[in-house]
């Protein structure tokens, strides 16, 4: 058999390209969302402040939920923590009596603004926050004093070269720095570099522990120097086993860059997840590519299969035939579109990092492990397309085989049949229960999930029926049209089965790509109106590096103000509650002063009083209200951004946490839980008589560098974590329509060049080589009018439920231009993978072309 597949491939090569292109990019796309994950998984960077350090002890970045299963069994799940863990000081007693430490160096931080000598904001690199950090600590690095001296007064500091370079001073010049009050002033002592001479990852600064101590810093980790002979290993074994807390974590070799860097794990995290999400979808329109170019090659070569059954040759040995070319191509285009993943992994990663999810110079980890579970999910998922595409030609009886090869099948099958009819009544019953229930948002969007699904894989099941009734709806239409539209229409008859494998991939496409897209802009237009609704504030005083705390209170303390609050960001986790089982969530969190609540942002109470938030309560988004399973008086239990755990009860539920965030906590009680002790802005909401306002915000502003002053929220600023999470759909959408093109491209061109004798034919009887282009015209205005429009019907079934879920309406946020750019692209496709087939085989004299073989 696996003679006889490769002696089919070189006699077939046309009818494979299209599978093996098909192939390639899949491979590839996979491949490249396999180093992603591998990424994710073992992200990291090599340590530089901690590289001297035989072991580090930081506190344990991620939290570890208790969940019940569907089943009420119990499993356990981390999420990571996006905050930094801080220790306690009197750790260090503990490390010091550990067998086999010679020395613990504590490592203090605490997040600082940097002003040069014209009040000029100078950010870390890459535009990361700048962290002081305790002059001892420089022993657990690979830095090294170049110029000057180390810091000997409260107003000395020494910065690393990189930023010095770039605040413009050397050792002896003046720089401001901020942490949660005024600026103040600080005298370059000296500058310090790592040994290698690089710049380093994160810019640093040092003050004198005295110094440090005094802007109220947290212990970010201890390093640990090891006794002469005690390797690293050991040490970090005898260091736990003496610690036993399971809120700790001892890192050794690569994983002390893991504990420096905490922006590359969680960001890491994060990448795991779209890794996943994009080579899943990927995945799952391959599955349908792959049956759809697989489909159609086996009925152009079902004369081939009869003649071969026949003569005798089972059904087993044409399956194997068939699963035998599959294998070959596919492994032959899994090992080139390796190269291809190269460039693409790239490629991502570049615009990852240009939206914000990872760092800029977040590493990859490349192996070939990625790749070849790439080469082998491409394999697989070819033998199962190619299988299911055989069944119906190899159940031919031999007798029948030559009789039933000549003509496509009268209809679909038993099975077929009742097998789509199940799928619609699924799909029925989903949409029907997110309109009858009024289910809460992440049931809605679940559901509207897996009706798409459910109805494009019943649109393939019952691709025929389909066809036929498209036929029968603009066939009319054609026959008005003259001698072309009247073979056009008799063609699109004659040949439904042709028809529905060159509208289902445009279904798959409109559909999918309409449903990501415009469930984003739904989205977006709901956040957008909630943000632009919700905040009833006069000003905000917003700055790149976040806002210092105190200068909210500066500003309530202005006359012409009524209220003011600043607004905290930050993130919890809990156990939310997705169809009956238990899963570990991430939930964006704001701080807010509760006195200015009502007055600067109103988040639209449904149930409860917002007045009562206190340290002690949250208020919670509709949203995470079905999520979490809470109502008003319910207790909340949940982890802040560091780690503590939080209980609460829950006061109010409102219905504006698209355009701000999912829970409310108290102001000061937020802020004390986050790295960087910063405000995200200050909003300010004016006095009846405030004349003289707006000089005195700026007045004030202007004591805080790098602050400026609005009118009003930025919609993009405050949505800018989905907006980003939307380009990564986008993308998504983009590899969709990329993919499907393939099909879209293949299909209709092999069907086109199959009938290569019909047009011959035509030809030779006396019809004009314009009139033959003419009705490819027409078959192609039948293939797109049908496949984009249902495509179209289709999406606005799960569109609806997303509506529904986001804003209480039916109606989604489809923009006209983002409609037809889907439209348009699918209709493009599909008519230059018709049309230029038509003109190529028109090239042919009619005589060569009747006595070809097939």
């Amino acid at each position: 058999m696996l003679t006889l597949a490769l002696q089919t491939l070189k006699a077939r090569k046309g009818g494979f390209v299209g599978t093996f292109v098909a192939l390639l990019l899949g491979a590839a796309v996979l491949g490249a969302c396999g180093v992603l994950l591998e990424s994710g998984i073992r992200a990291g960077s090599s340590a530089e402040r901690y590289a001297a350090a035989d072991a580090i002890v930081t506190g344990r970045q991620e939290v570890e939920l208790t969940l019940k299963d569907l089943d009420g069994s119990t499993l356990h799940e981390s999420q990571p923590l996006p905050e930094r863990v801080p220790l306690k000081a009197s750790l260090a007693e503990r490390l010091d009596r550990v067998d086999g430490v010679r020395t613990v160096i504590e490592d203090d931080a605490v997040t600082v603004r940097l002003a040069d000598a014209h009040d000029r904001p100078v950010s870390g690199r890459h535009g990361s926050a700048l962290q002081a950090h305790n002059w001892a600590g420089l022993r657990l690095g690979d830095f090294r004093l170049t110029q000057g001296h180390a810091p000997r007064t409260a107003d000395d500091v020494v910065l690393d070269s990189d930023l010095a370079t770039r605040a413009g001073v050397r050792p002896g010049d003046q720089v401001r720095l901020m942490t949660t009050s005024v600026p103040r002033t600080y005298t370059v002592a000296g500058l310090v570099a790592l040994k290698d001479g690089r710049a380093p990852r994160q810019s640093v600064l040092f003050l004198s522990d005295a110094a440090l101590r005094q802007l109220g810093p947290a212990v970010q980790a201890f390093g640990v120097l090891a006794d002469p002979g005690t390797s690293p290993g050991r040490l970090a074994h005898a260091i736990g086993s003496a610690l036993d807390d399971d809120h700790l974590s001892v890192h050794t070799g690569d994983g002390r860059g893991r504990a420096e860097f905490l922006d590359v794990v969680v960001s890491g995290s994060n990448l795991v997840v779209l890794a996943v999400a994009i080579g899943g979808n990927v995945l799952l329109i391959a599955v349908f590519v792959l049956y759809a170019t697989t489909a159609l090659s086996v009925r152009h070569r079902r004369r081939e299969i009869a003649l071969l059954r026949a003569i005798g040759t089972t059904p087993g040995q044409i399956r194997r035939m068939l699963a035998s070319e599959a294998a070959v191509t596919a492994l032959v285009a899994g090992a080139l579109g390796s190269p291809l993943g190269l460039l693409l992994v790239h490629w991502l990663r570049d615009r990852f990092a240009g939206h914000g999810i990872v760092p800029p110079d977040f590493p990859l980890a490349l192996s070939p492990l990625p790749f070849l579970a790439a080469i082998l999910v491409t394999v697989l998922t070819a033998l199962a397309a190619v299988l299911i595409s055989a069944l119906r030609a190899t159940r031919i009886r031999p007798t029948e085989a030559l009789g039933e090869a000549a003509v496509e099948p009268p209809g679909l099958g038993r099975g077929r049949r009742i097998t789509g009819w199940v799928l619609v009544a699924l799909a029925a019953g989903s949409f029907s229960t997110g309109l009858a229930q009024h289910a809460d948002f992440f049931t809605l969007v679940s559901l509207a999930n897996s009706l798409v699904l459910l109805l494009v894989i019943a649109t393939a099941v019952l691709g025929p029926l389909l066809s036929r009734a498209a036929v029968r709806l603009l066939a009319p239409l054609l026959d008005r049209t003259g001698v072309t539209g009247y073979l056009a229409a008799a063609n699109t008859r004659a040949n439904v089965g042709r028809l529905a494998g060159a509208i289902t991939p445009l279904v798959l496409a409109v559909s999918f790509a309409s449903t990501v897209v415009f469930t984003q802009t739904t989205a977006l237009r709901e956040s957008s109106d909630q943000v632009r609704a919700g905040l009833v504030a006069d000003h905000v005083l917003t700055a790149p590096g976040g806002v210092s705390p105190d200068l909210a209170a500066k500003v309530r303390d202005l006359k012409q103000v009524e209220s003011a609050t600043g607004l905290v960001k930050s993130k919890v986790v809990g156990a939310g509650q997705l169809l009956g089982a238990q899963e570990a969530v991430s939930l964006g969190a704001q701080g807010v002063d509760p006195g200015a609540l009502g007055t600067t942002l109103d988040l639209h109470a449904r149930d409860g009083d917002l007045s009562r938030l206190s340290p002690r309560t949250l208020a919670i988004s509709t949203t995470a209200a079905s999520w979490l399973g809470l109502g008003v008086g319910d207790t909340a239990r949940l982890h802040l951004g560091d780690g503590t755990p939080f209980q609460g009860e829950v006061i109010a539920v409102y219905t504006r946490g698209f355009g701000f965030a999912d829970i409310t906590l108290d102001h000061d009680l937020l802020l004390a839980h986050t790295t960087q002790k910063t405000d995200a802005s200050v909003l300010v909401r004016s006095a009846d008589h405030a004349d003289g306002l707006t000089r005195a915000l700026s007045g004030l502003a202007a004591h805080y560098p790098g602050t400026v002053l609005r009118d009003g929220l930025a919609v993009d600023d405050q949505l800018a974590e989905q907006r980003a999470n939307a380009w990564v759909n986008y993308l998504v959408v983009g590899l969709i329509i990329a993919y499907t093109a393939i099909t879209v491209v293949n299909t209709l061109a092999m069907a086109t060049a199959a009938r290569r004798r019909e047009f011959a034919l035509l030809r030779l009887s006396g019809t004009a080589r314009r009139q033959v282009v003419g009705m490819m015209r027409k078959e192609s205005a039948v293939v797109v009018l049908a496949g984009v429009g249902l495509g179209t019907v289709l999406a606005a079934f799960p569109l609806t439920l997303v509506a529904i879920g986001l804003g209480g309406t039916p109606w989604p946020a489809v923009p006209g231009l983002g409609y037809l750019a889907i439209a348009g692209a699918t209709a493009v496709l599909a008519v230059a993978g018709t049309m230029v087939p038509t003109r190529l085989l028109l090239r042919i004299r009619p005589v060569e072309a009747i006595g070809a073989r097939e």
